[in-house]
């Protein structure tokens, strides 16, 4: 039932964008750029699929790309972006990144580990600076999950938040549109998670996103594309 009503959300969303001016919409190349999770964006009901084909049923013309890594951190975008991102010549890039950061904190015996703060932090500013030298208009989301409990009882729900701080401050420092996943995904397990379960709600797994999870991704990046004008111009 939660992805029906999401799924519901996002075609009246763009049917509604549909009646306005178009005037941008067919110069858009969007990269979205990040982990596993966009990697798995670009699969039928993923996240960057359901964008793309919400472009298309309403009219719009932009090439939609997902350029994701399973296990990527910041480091691993930084080292990639010449390679991946900028032949595209993007317009517009989408920023998804941070879960690992935190995540691999807990892998060390696996010989991972995490980004800390200081280095997420600069590492975003310089990935923001490369793309917007090179043309691109930049959006940079927050880390979403780790764990789907509610009330902050997750385990790394606290640096979660630390680093989802660090993204809305390098966002405001660098005149970049913020996509606040983090927040929209803690409103909804808590308004739709009564039996306090750690996966199931958004996630199949408390990190990587189920159909009901891509729909929210999908619908948040949506409307944080339309504020920025990208599809349709301010008025």
């Amino acid at each position: 039932m939660r992805l029906v009503t999401n799924i519901l959300m996002l075609s009246l969303f763009m049917g509604g964008c549909a009646q306005r001016d178009d005037a941008l919409g067919s110069q858009h190349r969007i990269v979205f750029f990040g982990d596993s999770i966009t990697e798995l964006g670009v699969k039928p009901n993923g996240y960057v699929t359901l964008i793309r084909d919400s472009l298309e049923r309403t009219g719009r013309s932009a090439a939609v790309t997902g350029a994701g890594i399973s296990g990527n951190k910041i480091g691993d975008l930084l080292a990639r972006v010449e390679r991946d991102v900028l032949p595209y010549r993007p317009t517009v890039v989408v920023i998804y990144i941070g879960i690992n950061d935190v995540w691999h904190y807990a892998f060390a015996s696996r010989g991972l580990t995490g980004t800390p703060k200081e280095a997420f932090a600069a590492g975003l500013r310089s990935l923001i600076t490369t793309l917007q030298a090179s043309g691109a208009q930049t959006v940079l989301c927050t880390p979403t999950v780790i764990g789907e409990l509610k009330n902050g009882a997750n385990t790394y729900d606290a640096m979660l938040e630390e680093y989802s701080a660090v993204s809305r401050d390098v966002a405001a420092g660098t005149g970049t549109a913020l996509c606040d996943l983090r927040r929209e995904f803690t409103l909804y397990i808590h308004a739709n998670n009564p039996d306090d379960t750690s996966k199931n709600i958004l996630t199949y797994d408390g990190v990587h996103l189920n159909d009901a999870g891509n729909a929210l991704v999908a619908r948040t990046m949506l409307q944080t594309l339309d504020g920025m004008g990208i599809f349709f111009p301010q008025r």
